[in-house]
């Protein structure tokens, strides 16, 4: 039987090797002359969702019911809890680095990666080497009249359009949260709508059309992962969202870092201005290099034919390069290739994009 892509594990001498004369001989990601317009049109947007509802909800249910959430679909309801700091997110976004698609302190970088994300959300029943890209012509109501277990007339007269895309209000999926009879759907529902209104948010008070597309493949056994990341690349290099850190202490897998982080205590009162004057002062040594919860002892580098890991979201694609933050698993640095990284990102609207998948 032919080996799964996760089978095939190198050593790190190998792939040093391997990627410092790969960069040598291909050349770096950026052109010469390349400089980031990033700077230049920094704004932030911290808009968030009414997630009150979705919390009142939560607190509802029965045991029976979220442990069967927990068991489909990981840690997800402690990002209801998560409070954004948008002083710091504002500050963190004049760091990040569209073409390497990292944060760049002074000579340190730092990423969220995919072993990091899978830890953080616990997505328990996923295929990590099943991943998600764009199904072509499947049609929104019936994605809907799957995950809901509601008729054709129900989900026809819920679809709306918002700009170019076709969503549906939380207002209807709350009624068959908290009404339908088969418990498995109320679940599954609820579940959407914590990807359409906190992971993958578009219109205020609606769940996107390409939300449901992912979603629908999670039956499957689809990682998520993949698409989150590259959607928080995507969102980063349009200068929206960052990342934060916890303190260490020693984790078993069982741990669950996101109820940690929803209950360490946490300062709102220092201004964008004073994070921007920490962040710039930050030294190598004080930088705590790998996350203290992740267990992980292999990592993804490069996938087929690509020197890097390419990333399909739910709207578009990106690529970033795990090799550039190999100090984060407590590795020794080297060069990473980097050779086409800056030119990978596209949106699924641009012409020819599915060639390009």
């Amino acid at each position: 039987m032919e080996r799964g892509f996760l089978d095939k594990v190198e050593d790190n001498t190998a792939v040093r090797i391997w990627s410092e004369t790969t960069q040598r001989e291909k050349g770096d990601s950026l052109a010469e002359g390349y400089e980031s317009e990033l700077w230049d049109f920094t704004r932030i947007s911290v808009t968030q969702n009414n997630l009150q509802e979705l919390k009142e909800i939560w607190s509802q249910l029965n045991e029976e019911d979220r442990r069967l959430f927990y068991s489909d679909y990981g840690d997800l309801p402690y990002l209801l809890d998560m409070k954004v700091d948008k002083h710091l997110f504002r500050a963190f976004a004049q760091f990040w680095n569209p073409a390497y698609s990292c944060f760049t302190f002074g000579k340190v970088d730092l990423v969220p990666t995919i072993e990091e994300y899978m830890a953080l959300l616990r997505c328990s029943k996923s295929q990590v080497d099943r991943i998600y890209s764009k199904a072509a012509n499947v049609p929104f109501l019936r994605r809907l009249m799957n995950i809901t277990g509601m008729s054709e007339h129900w989900v026809t007269a819920q679809i709306k359009q918002k700009g170019d895309n076709k969503c549906i209000s939380w207002r209807n999926l709350k009624d068959v949260v908290l009404v339908h009879p088969d418990v498995k759907k109320r679940v599954d529902v609820f579940a959407l709508c914590l990807y359409g209104l906190v992971i993958f948010p578009r219109a205020l008070g609606h769940i996107d059309e390409a939300v449901t597309d992912l979603f629908d493949r999670l039956d499957n056994g689809v990682t998520p992962v993949p698409a989150i990341l590259a959607e928080t690349f995507r969102s980063l290099n349009a200068c929206r969202r960052a990342v934060d850190k916890v303190s260490y202490r020693v984790f078993s897998e069982n741990y669950s870092p996101l109820k940690k982080i929803v209950g360490t205590p946490r300062r709102d009162d220092i201004s964008m201005e004073k994070w921007m004057a920490i962040l710039q002062s930050l030294q190598e040594e004080d930088i705590e290099w790998r996350a203290p919860w992740l267990l992980p002892d292999e990592i993804l580098y490069r996938c087929g034919d690509f020197d890097w890991v390419p990333l399909l979201g739910i709207w578009g694609a990106v690529g970033y390069a795990p090799l550039l933050v190999l100090r984060q698993y407590r590795s020794r640095q080297f060069i990473p290739a980097t050779q086409g990284l800056a030119g990978c990102e596209f949106a699924y609207e641009s012409d020819g994009y599915k060639k390009r998948i």
